[in-house]
């Protein structure tokens, strides 16, 4: 039976959400890759056992993740019921809804009925009575936003989650959204977004300035850029990659010998820093306290132990953010 490190708290970073009373990890595990039914059960154990012994208490999933959609709550909600149990009031644990899970017009988007329909199978697969944190997946633009805010509002309502945010809107949806839910009363707190040194949507869509506006906090997903700013690839790419095993969120059109000389300039600025380019990439993204967390994802428990490190030094002289922009622009 797994027992946990007695220091696991000792070296992470803990960052207020917004102005809600919940701290999050600088660095977070998130499950879409690698827990699915095509993972080994046994590894995913592991890499739950090294985040949650080196500090990592938040772990992110969505009812979609897999594969098969659904596989990864259900194999988190194995080592959660056959090892972590006693560990619960320790952990974060979020899930999303909002896009396709089953056939047919109710298992898309963000109704009403969707959103309650699959919180209740998600939290069905994990063995839960609740989720720390239920996000609305992605914007629905034909579903009013009352209704999908008041879905919602109604979750936490019912005791099913303690608070709610948003992923993939941008500033003006956010915008619009946090209206509903201040009128309703709900606990919305984060908003999910990609964000990295290649994507930068989340500063030219307004939804990083706007969540500072509106003091809710940010969740940067994607912060790697599917892998292209670690070292994997700066000798071209290698034939155990994701590119060649899977394919569907990163291809080998996009790595360019353009796009490889950009990752090599950015390596040398991260060893100028002693740090890897994933750990200098994670930290940019923590640089300037906007964004509370960054979601990794992991093949290896390894993989998460040097991501974490990247919390130890967040601070960039301003050359070094020019440099940096110089080859990700």
């Amino acid at each position: 039976m797994y027992k946990a490190n007695e220091k696991r708290y000792d070296t992470m970073t803990y960052n207020r959400c917004g102005a809600s009373g919940i701290k999050l990890p600088a660095v977070a595990l998130g499950l879409w890759h690698n827990f699915g039914d095509t993972a080994q059960y046994s590894n995913m154990k592991e890499m739950c056992f090294t985040a949650f012994d080196n500090g990592i208490t938040h772990f992110d999933l969505a009812n979609n993740y897999g594969p098969e959609p659904g596989s990864a709550e259900k194999n988190f909600g194995r080592i959660l019921r056959e090892e972590l149990s006693s560990y619960r009031d320790e952990l974060i644990i979020s899930t999303k809804a909002g896009y396709t899970m089953w056939d047919g017009p109710y298992g898309d988007w963000g109704s009403r009925k969707y959103l309650i329909a699959s919180l209740d199978a998600s939290l069905k697969r994990m063995g839960l009575d609740y989720v720390d944190i239920f996000y609305h997946h992605r914007p629905d633009p034909e579903t009013p936003i009352e209704e999908t805010m008041g879905a919602l509002a109604s979750i936490v309502q019912s005791g099913k989650a303690l608070y709610v945010g948003l992923s993939n809107y941008n500033g003006e949806q956010l915008r619009k959204a946090c209206a509903v839910l201040d009128e309703l009363k709900c606990p919305f707190i984060i908003n999910q977004n990609r964000y990295s040194i290649f994507d930068r949507s989340i500063e030219n869509n307004g939804l990083k300035k706007t969540a500072k506006e509106l003091n809710k906090g940010i969740i940067a997903f994607s912060p790697l850029a599917q892998g292209m700013l670690t070292d994997r690839y700066l000798n071209g790419i290698p034939n155990d990659s994701r590119v060649k095993t899977d394919g569907r969120f990163l291809n080998a059109s996009q790595i360019t010998e353009e796009k490889l000389e950009r990752i090599r300039g950015l390596a040398k600025i991260a060893e100028s820093r002693g740090q890897s380019l994933a750990q200098m990439a994670l930290a940019w993204i923590l640089k300037d306290g906007d964004v509370t967390s960054v979601l990794i994802g992991a093949s290896k428990p390894s993989q998460i132990l040097d991501n974490i490190k990247a919390a130890e030094n967040t601070a960039f002289a301003e050359e070094e953010l020019k440099e940096i922009d110089r080859f990700s622009l």
